[in-house]
């Protein structure tokens, strides 16, 4: 008899970040001075199991996809090991390590981002097609900004699609999430042929707006209560065939296949204690993903997403407000007990 299936397996984007503060930005032809730089791993793959990493909850991690034979390569897969991520799945392209130069003026904290795509854009289904390991869910992100499998596929429609199909029938659970574009006409060819064939769907309000082509924010801004349950609703009637999860800022949305739905909303932080909002989405997913991956109720696993997004904010990187499950716990306990008081 064969064990069950535990932990979860990431794929996909992996960059560097490599962040300068700048005393302001020069004119075009001109110089400006770095007063201070740091380097930082980036992309849903780092992001989300670094963070469930530090929540310690002895939950097996890997990561799957591609880095250069280069320092920044190097750094990627330090970090991840660092953090006793497996990285056997981590394969070595002939182009550079992905990495986003970020410049930040210190005069007014704005950042502007110069993105190479580097080795992400080789990323292709080879890379999981072979894959065999013991754990229980394999998310993928962002499907698109992974060129190579959005090309089309004679029988499935997309190269993704095949591929999820695959994973499934090798018995993994498979979960998604997307990037933001605006480009709703290659959105919807790219990822709904592959939804029938992803378990949980974990993305932003902005994408779901974009796959449904339904308005999901009022004309003063603010999260549409009725169309946002509707959207989920379309998604799961697309193929999704567990769990619909859309995210902002405001709070999350869950539905399953057995007609369960609700909305839980964002904790508070005092605007003070935001140091950065980088890798806040994918914090909120690395806690719908342990969630999900325990078999929570949908209350608990949007609880503890929020509470990683909210962890995520008090630091300017996107891993070093990630804290142990134990603390985000109390953490929703105290909130819990106080909104009951």
């Amino acid at each position: 008899m064969n064990a069950p299936r535990c932990g979860i397996l990431a794929a996909g984007t992996m960059l560097v970040d490599h962040v300068h503060l700048i005393d302001d930005w020069p004119e075009q032809g001109r110089l400006a001075t770095i007063l201070h730089t740091e380097n930082a791993t980036g992309g849903a793959v780092p992001n989300v199991l670094r963070t469930l990493a530090r929540m310690k909850t002895g939950l097996p991690l890997a990561a799957a996809g591609l880095v250069g034979d280069d320092l920044d390569g190097e750094f990627i897969r330090q970090c991840l090991s660092d953090d006793d991520i497996d990285c056997r799945w981590l394969q070595t392209a002939a182009l550079p390590t992905s990495m986003t130069q970020v410049m930040t003026n210190q005069r007014n904290g704005q950042r502007t981002f110069f993105h190479a795509h580097g080795s992400n854009a080789a990323f292709d289904a080879h890379i999981l097609e072979g894959l065999h390991s013991p754990h229980k869910i394999v998310h993928l992100a962002y499907l698109l900004l992974l060129q190579q499998l959005e090309k089309p596929d004679p029988e499935y429609g997309v190269v993704a699609a095949r591929l999820f199909h695959q994973l499934q029938q090798k018995g993994y659970l498979t979960a998604l999430d997307l990037v933001s574009i605006d480009d709703p006409e290659r959105a919807k060819r790219v990822v709904l042929p592959a939804l029938p064939y992803v378990d949980y769907l974990i993305i932003n309000e902005l994408e779901a707006a974009t796959l449904t082509g339904q308005p999901l924010r009022t004309s003063d801004g603010k999260p549409d209560l009725i169309q946002i349950p509707h959207a989920a609703k379309n998604l799961l009637q697309q193929g999704v065939r567990q769990v619909v999860v859309i995210h902002c800022p405001e709070g999350a949305w869950a539905k399953n296949i057995h007609g369960e739905s609700l909305f839980t909303p964002s904790y508070w932080i005092e605007p003070q204690e935001i140091a950065g909002t980088v890798g806040a989405g994918d914090a909120f997913c690395a806690g719908v993903l342990y969630g999900l991956h325990q078999q929570w109720g949908l209350l608990e696993t949007l609880q503890l997403g929020n509470a990683c997004a909210r962890f995520n904010l008090r630091s300017t990187n996107a891993i070093d407000g990630a804290a142990p499950l134990g603390e985000l716990q109390a953490f929703i306990a105290a909130q819990t007990a106080g909104n009951q008081g």
